[in-house]
């Protein structure tokens, strides 16, 4: 072999060896991920910074896995499990109890695994955690941000940002925020017997040019309809509508809200000094930047039917 054959030869294995050290991609299981979001279905949002999605997916669907073993116990099923461990300790079967524990823990993460699935998005900064049933979308994420605010020194998380919790998802159409809304301001604004409430309407939108948040915020107050009242910074309820491309969903969430960071899970554990907000929050402030701009309209507009 002469020198300059030799010289490739070496070139291309220290090559090799270069790429085999460089720093892979961070990527989620695909077996845990879903194309789309469709009608019918119930989730969280979640903001990050760019280029931390995959981790985000990570330490979330973590959290969100944790806390759901906590509130829905039953949706593990480790009855039986737990009763087969009992019966192999009884028998002073060591390897029963081991292979038990074992079976226990893989139910356990296959269980939390069809409770949560992330959904693609062909966007930045922001992924959408498909849930399904026994989880209350509200109910985690408030849960998860009053512990966090009661101990924010247990920091959880590094990436996520704020967590907009979502009761139902529809088309992003006329008609299909009509059935949406509907659906889930019922069982809050028009229960027997009446209760009068004051509430305000809080729309985001991302990737979409058909519905505007005036359309919105008009629609949604007349099917909240008469004997309520609008109330913009003092409000019982708020009903948050977030529209992402062909996709919207709502939620109804109370006055623990604000208290709350407006779930922004990041501003909890580190509250960011309120001069710099400005000049660093502004993409994770948009939502607030729009209740700004939409204040007086939604007051005018909403205040019709009641």
């Amino acid at each position: 072999m002469d020198s300059s054959t030799k010289r490739k030869a070496d070139g291309k294995a220290s090559g090799d060896g270069n790429r085999s050290k460089t720093k892979k991609p961070w990527r989620t299981n695909p077996s845990h991920q879903s194309r789309q979001i469709s009608a019918g279905d119930s989730g969280i949002w979640v903001t990050c910074n760019k280029g931390k999605e995959g981790k985000c997916t990570w330490e979330i669907r973590d959290l969100f896995n944790d806390y759901a073993e906590q509130l829905y116990p039953a949706a593990f099923d480790k009855t039986q499990d737990g009763d087969d461990a009992a019966e192999g300790n009884e028998l002073g079967d060591i390897e029963s109890e081991i292979n038990a524990e074992i079976s226990d823990m893989q139910k356990s993460k296959s269980s939390a695994a069809q409770l949560f699935t992330a959904v693609k998005l062909d966007m930045p900064c922001v992924l959408f955690m498909r849930t399904i049933s026994p989880v209350d979308p509200v109910g985690l994420v408030n849960k998860i941000c009053d512990d966090a605010l009661a101990n924010p020194s247990l920091k959880r998380t590094r990436f996520a940002k704020r967590l907009s919790p979502m009761t139902l998802m529809g088309r992003a159409s006329v008609e299909g925020l009509e059935k949406v809304a509907k659906e889930v301001l019922e069982p809050h604004f028009h229960q027997t017997p009446f209760q009068k409430r004051k509430f305000a309407i809080r729309p985001t939108l991302r990737n979409h040019n058909i519905l505007s948040r005036d359309s919105i915020i008009k629609q949604v107050a007349s099917i909240v309809g008469p004997g309520h009242t609008v109330d913009l910074k003092n409000y019982d309820l708020l009903i948050i509508v977030e529209v992402y491309q062909h996709v919207c969903g709502v939620s109804v969430v109370d006055a623990n809200f604000e208290k709350l960071k407006r779930y922004n899970i990041a501003e909890i554990f580190e509250p960011t000094p309120k001069e710099a907000i400005p000049a660093t929050k502004a993409d994770d402030n948009r939502a607030d930047a729009a209740d700004e701009v939409t204040e007086s309209t939604e007051a005018s507009t909403a205040a019709g039917p009641s």
